[in-house]
């Protein structure tokens, strides 16, 4: 499949192009799309061809088969038991690009929470701005039955559920449902199988009507709000609502809001 002009290849992710809407499926439906270092590498490097890619607008992340992402493979996990330091900090970092390249994506992007997900696969709806299961998926931070921790994830998912709770599922591993995960802020919405499709539609009917730069520019801003002080970010918004409203997309939106017209990026 050709994207930005470079054909991306892979084995553990498949990629459906419809129009500008791209849907990104983990591809080891037999493993329950788990987690390896190839599937790491390879949805680390779509996600950053597809950010720098202009023909697409919206990306969809989802599994092949039941699950979403089950974690790590147990595979991967046996291969890890002899790694010495060096090598688990290089482990890691792959993780953290992984998660970054999505969190940072120029493009909005929604998780269609097919299945069950544990672990770095909670992770991976972390980073999404939309985050939509069917019911009766289980989760869990199964970790720390391994005697370890969510530790690279734990950055992302704080966002999404706050500090008591990400406490309390860390260290116990409990397992929770679609709806529990709603309610803590994990998963926007639990819609029925047969309708997730449907409310995905009707976020992308929204999208489309927003501005492509200013939705970039709003990611952009929460990463700002996160790691600047409070001085910094209000003179950060400051600037960028001062640069955006002169800019092209922004005087073409507000000047259709006043003359009662869709903008030009509104299909």
């Amino acid at each position: 499949m050709g994207l930005g002009g470079v054909i991306m290849e892979f084995e553990t992710i498949e990629i459906h192009r419809e129009k500008d809407i791209v849907k990104v499926y983990l591809n080891r439906p037999e493993v329950h799309n788990a987690f390896n270092e190839q599937l790491i590498r390879e949805l680390t490097s779509c996600f950053e061809e597809l950010s720098n890619d202009n023909k697409n607008r919206i990306i969809i992340l989802t599994g092949k088969g039941k699950s979403f992402c089950a974690g790590a493979d147990l595979n991967w996990m046996k291969s890890m038991v002899k790694y010495s330091k060096e090598e688990n900090i290089k482990d890691s970092r792959l993780l953290i690009s992984l998660y970054d390249s999505i969190n940072n994506c120029t493009k909005p992007v929604i998780g269609r929470v097919n299945g069950h997900a544990f672990g770095g696969g909670l992770g991976l709806i972390s980073v999404c701005d939309i985050a939509i299961a069917v019911p009766d998926c289980k989760f869990a931070f199964s970790e720390v039955k391994l005697g370890i921790i969510p530790a690279v994830i734990s950055t992302y998912i704080v966002r999404r559920i706050g500090l008591s709770n990400m406490r309390r599922l860390f260290i116990t591993g409990e397992r929770f449902d679609s709806e529990y995960a709603r309610q803590i802020g994990l998963i926007d919405y639990v819609v029925s199988e047969d309708e997730i499709d449907k409310k995905i539609s009707n976020y992308i009917e929204m999208l489309y009507s927003s501005g492509p730069i200013a939705i970039n520019e709003i990611k952009k801003l929460v990463v700002s709000y996160e790691k600047k002080d409070i001085e910094d970010y209000m003179d950060h918004t400051v600037k960028i609502i001062s640069n955006l409203r002169v800019s092209e997309e922004g005087q073409e939106g507000i000047n259709a809001f006043l003359e009662k017209r869709k903008s030009k990026w509104s299909v």
